[in-house]
């Protein structure tokens, strides 16, 4: 049995190949925006799971059997981030994180042959007090202009997250533990997905 990420994310697939899952990549093509727009007043919470379960669909429709599809957003003082994209934006929600502590929901949509379903991790974030120069200098990076929040636990920005509270792998966007029981439910064992066995 062989799991399909429904996501580009190299930390995703780091999560599953560090766990000795087998898996394949398809990346969905989901607007997000839209559908987002679709959804009227919901939680982050909702809306990770919304587009989760959206980027599953989407690549299971294509032809495979067992899809996992996730998305994250970091919840900060009311405020949700999704990927920033923009330089500018990326400051912004960094100096305003500096020093303070959100939730990063994560979303998950697992597809199988006969069972769908999903869940959500929450995970709380304490993020360092950074200085001008450390934001600057990792703006110059790139990583925080595409990720949920600005921020990775497992690449660059590391060193800026100083406390977490939940799942770690939650935070790097794919929650093992999640995942796990979402298998189960569907009847499965997530040793099956040990090297393909």
């Amino acid at each position: 049995m062989k799991l399909c990420l429904a996501s580009a994310s190299p930390a995703r697939r780091e999560v599953l190949t560090r766990a000795g899952i087998a898996h394949e990549v398809a990346v969905s093509h989901v607007d997000e925006e839209a559908l987002l727009a679709t959804l009227g007043p919901a939680s982050p919470a909702e809306e990770v799971l919304a587009l989760a379960r959206a980027k599953a669909e989407d690549v299971a429709a294509t032809g495979y059997s067992l899809v996992i599809g996730c998305d994250s957003m970091f919840e900060y003082r009311g405020d949700v981030y999704g990927k920033p994209h923009t330089r500018e934006i990326a400051r912004e929600r960094l100096k305003a994180m500096s020093g303070g502590t959100g939730v990063l929901h994560t979303g998950h949509w697992l597809i199988t042959p006969t069972w769908c379903g999903g869940a959500v991790s929450h995970a709380n974030v304490t993020i360092a007090e950074l200085t001008e120069e450390e934001i600057e200098d990792y703006l110059d990076t790139g990583e925080p202009l595409e990720v949920a929040g600005c921020f990775t636990i497992d690449g660059l920005g590391g060193p800026f997250i100083s406390h977490i509270e939940g799942d770690h792998h939650g935070i790097i966007g794919l929650s093992l533990p999640l995942l796990r029981e979402l298998l189960m439910e569907s009847g499965h064992s997530i040793t099956e997905l040990w090297h393909g066995c």
